[in-house]
């Protein structure tokens, strides 16, 4: 397994950002990880999720958002981020083009993968991995924001936290169920940081990702 640092051109006005692609030496797939609003992707869940899913098997090419790399506080807009999206798969894609290829993300990057992809279905990704989708701000239960993933037609993976402030688990419990390809893994004790007391949630998220990409590409 190896990790190299390389730069996604994203557009001519945008520019670039940077980016990470870890591998094992036979992946079985290639996964772009997003991160989420609060930190860039050297954040230290980011890495470590990353190094753990290389380590069974699947590449993964995590980036940061425009926002991040230029150290600004505020998220980028959704067209912005939609753009750094699809430039990071078509890297993925360039990467390795030969495997099954992934979509996932952190919170808000997880978020804004699926909005690029319910707009662009005839995307080359097989699917998308949530962990941690955020459903609404805290304190303010809502659906509006899985709006969009009705659009979508490739399967879905949710890794919520039960203890998640933005997905109370009854609403987004609802949302999965009323999603035909959607798939809900409850993380009992888990906060939307997946931090659960002294359990590693970080193997056990990956232990879910592996089983559920095992499925799809077979």
């Amino acid at each position: 397994m190896n990790t190299k640092s390389i730069k996604i051109n994203i557009s001519p006005s945008i520019g670039a950002v940077s980016a990470k692609y870890t591998a094992p030496d036979k992946p079985k797939c290639i996964i772009t990880l997003a991160h989420g609003a609060g930190a860039g992707m050297d954040h230290a869940f980011m890495e470590t999720l990353a190094n753990a899913l290389a380590s069974a098997g699947i590449a993964v090419l995590r980036f940061n958002f425009p926002f991040a790399e230029n150290k600004k506080g505020r998220p980028d807009t959704p067209a912005v981020a939609h753009q750094t999206i699809a430039a990071a798969i078509a890297k993925a894609h360039e990467l390795a083009p030969g495997l099954p290829l992934f979509a996932s993300g952190k919170s808000f990057g997880g978020r804004m993968s699926s909005q690029y992809l319910a707009e662009h279905p005839d995307s080359a990704v097989a699917g998308i991995i949530f962990f941690g989708f955020p459903l609404h701000p805290s304190g303010k239960p809502s659906t509006e924001r899985a709006e969009h993933l009705k659009a979508l037609k490739i399967p879905m993976l949710f890794l919520q936290g039960s203890k998640d402030t933005l997905a109370t688990w009854e609403l987004i419990e609802a949302v999965c169920k009323s999603l035909r390809k959607a798939t809900l893994v409850k993380f009992e004790g888990a906060d939307h940081s997946f931090k659960a007391g002294k359990k590693d949630v970080l193997s056990l998220l990956v232990n879910e990702t592996d089983k559920w990409v095992e499925k799809k590409i077979k």
